[in-house]
């Protein structure tokens, strides 16, 4: 009985520690967006190619090493948590911390004696550059998870927050000044004048813009190292009692090796889809080596576009894990309900409205970030499109991921992502090899892939009886996200024909449907006085929003 309150106040603050994350997400990507459309400008559609073929890279060997483990502290911290073993908190953390250690060294070493083997391999071999100096991150990456997983395994998402806006802050300035003074160098020096000198100046470029990303890393890694300490030593009291090394790594691995083994099959289907594309593009399509390094370009600035949504909602992917197993653990299926159907209903709040806004205004959103020809505008705008349908699946994958792994069931989502994986490159293969598709074939592909994992993940939830009630939780914020859409679709011709077609006219349209969007969310009630008690101060929130 002793754990109640703390088991309370930990179940009232689970969507306070997703709207903590959700903020930090806010910060950085505001700093991303900073750090991101001017990089493309001074880089070009090929250096960020460059860029992008490091990062399909380092995402690889990153969720190898960081993808399963997080996961798997987080349930086992949160048992511990709820059954009042502060020992065993700790123990946790030093069996994974050694892991994480081991597979960081392997990650980087790796990495950077296989530079250029890597970067050829992604049909970019210029990008070797941009690898070796992202080689550090790895290791650093990896020892800054074990400290966050040690975190918010508690619920407690504050230094997860503050780390994550340090190391874009870093990312930021360095890296941006890097590029910048190595594009200027080579123009001064003449290299540009030539065709393979401006393939040099961008593939360096690109190098010094992510040298930004690894000394990021490194500079989250110490601050989150200088708070373990502090937080270490508060872990007093409560039953002493501790599970062995060799034990507590046997659960560790039982639960992280599944879910690894399917994030790395999927990064690497990813990686390998990237090789697809690429060949088929110079094959089948036609294209020069150039020209296909421009359509990588132009599909990874919608990626990063298409990952924005996505990225606000992981913040209550990782809430919701140690909300979830503490209910679980306690066999409190109400609680369990609740906070599963809170997360759908949160969930698609934020990816119902980006999904319809970025397919209403493909064009017109990648005109105003991007700096662009005619050309690369008609390539974008359907991927664009494309893309933004494929948000609202990708959100679903990732949150249906996390509720069946906060039940255990960890192999299946596993499964279901390879056999999407798989899908995504017989598609791809098909389609982009068609000249007049090209690279929409790739974002096709993409979204295949999503609404295959979402259709199995959700047929396999209702099998087992979880408590998923989507129509309930999902119908009011389609039909609020499909009016607003509405009103983005005609606000941008009315402002456009009355004043300019371009970036004003996008933004006057985007804010005029985030307003109908909040007032359709108000009228409608779709938040509901559950969701409300999950956030600090939630009494005083329902009270102002009045709703009962």
């Amino acid at each position: 009985m002793q754990n109640t309150p703390k088991n309370s106040q930990k179940k009232q603050s689970f969507l306070g520690g997703a709207a903590v994350l959700a903020l930090a997400t806010a910060i950085v990507k505001v700093i991303g967006a900073f750090y991101k459309i001017p990089l493309q400008r001074i880089i070009g559609e090929t250096g960020y190619g460059f860029f992008s073929t490091a990062y399909d890279v380092y995402s690889v060997l990153l969720m190898i090493s960081t993808t399963g483990l997080p996961v798997a502290m987080s349930r086992m911290i949160s048992e511990a948590q709820a059954l009042g073993r502060p020992a065993q908190i700790r123990r946790i953390h030093s069996v994974a911390y050694r892991v994480f250690l081991t597979l960081g060294l392997i990650g980087t070493l790796g990495m950077s004696v296989f530079c250029v083997q890597l970067a050829t391999m992604c049909g970019q071999k210029d990008a070797w550059f941009a690898v070796l100096c992202l080689s550090p991150s790895v290791l650093f990456m990896c020892i800054t998870s074990s400290y966050r997983g040690f975190f918010q395994g508690q619920g407690d998402m504050r230094q997860t927050s503050l780390s994550q806006v340090s190391e874009a802050l870093c990312k930021l300035f360095i890296g941006l000044a890097a590029a910048y003074g190595i594009m200027k160098y080579f123009s001064n020096n003449g290299t540009t004048a030539t065709e393979a000198g401006m393939t040099k100046a961008y593939s360096w470029a690109a190098g010094g813009a992510i040298l930004g990303v690894t000394v990021g890393c490194l500079v989250a890694m110490l601050m989150l190292m200088a708070m373990h300490r502090k937080a270490d030593r508060a872990l007093d009291g409560g039953d002493r009692r501790v599970k062995s090394r060799s034990r507590t790594l046997r659960q560790l691995l039982a639960i992280a090796i599944p879910i690894t083994i399917g994030a790395a099959g999927l990064q690497i289907i990813s990686l390998i889809d990237t090789v697809v594309y690429m060949y088929r593009l110079k094959g089948a399509a036609g294209f020069t080596q150039e020209q296909a390094n421009t359509l990588k370009g132009i599909y990874n600035f919608c990626q990063t576009i298409f990952n924005l949504p996505c990225a606000f909602v992981s913040p209550l992917i990782v809430s919701i894990i140690p909300a979830l197993t503490e209910h679980i653990t306690m066999k409190n299926r109400r609680g369990e309900r609740i906070v599963t159907e809170s997360s759908l209903r949160v969930m698609s709040l934020i990816a119902m409205p980006c999904a319809v806004g970025l397919a209403v205004l493909p064009g017109q959103i990648y005109q105003m970030l991007a700096s662009h020809s005619q050309s690369s505008l008609t390539t974008a705008k359907p991927v664009m499109a494309i893309l933004g349908v494929c948000v609202l699946f990708n959100c679903m994958v990732l949150l249906t991921n996390a509720i069946m792994q906060a039940h255990g069931d960890v192999t299946l989502p596993v499964i279901h992502m390879l056999i999407g994986g798989v899908i995504k490159i017989v598609v791809n293969y098909i389609l982009v090899g068609n000249p007049k598709l090209n690279i929409v074939g790739a974002a096709i592909g993409t979204l295949t892939c999503y609404i295959a994992i979402t259709c199995m993940n959700v047929v396999a939830m209702r099998k087992r009886n979880y408590q998923l009630h989507l129509a309930r939780t999902m119908l009011k914020p389609l039909l609020a996200s499909l009016l607003m859409g509405v009103v983005a679709f005609f606000g941008y011709r009315l402002v456009a024909a009355v004043l300019h077609p371009g970036t004003v006219a996008t933004v006057a349209a985007v804010a005029l449907a985030a307003l109908v969007y909040v007032i359709l969310v108000l009228v409608l009630r779709i938040i509901t006085r559950e969701d409300c008690e999950l956030l600090p101060k939630g009494d005083k929130i329902a009270k102002i929003l009045r709703i009962r």
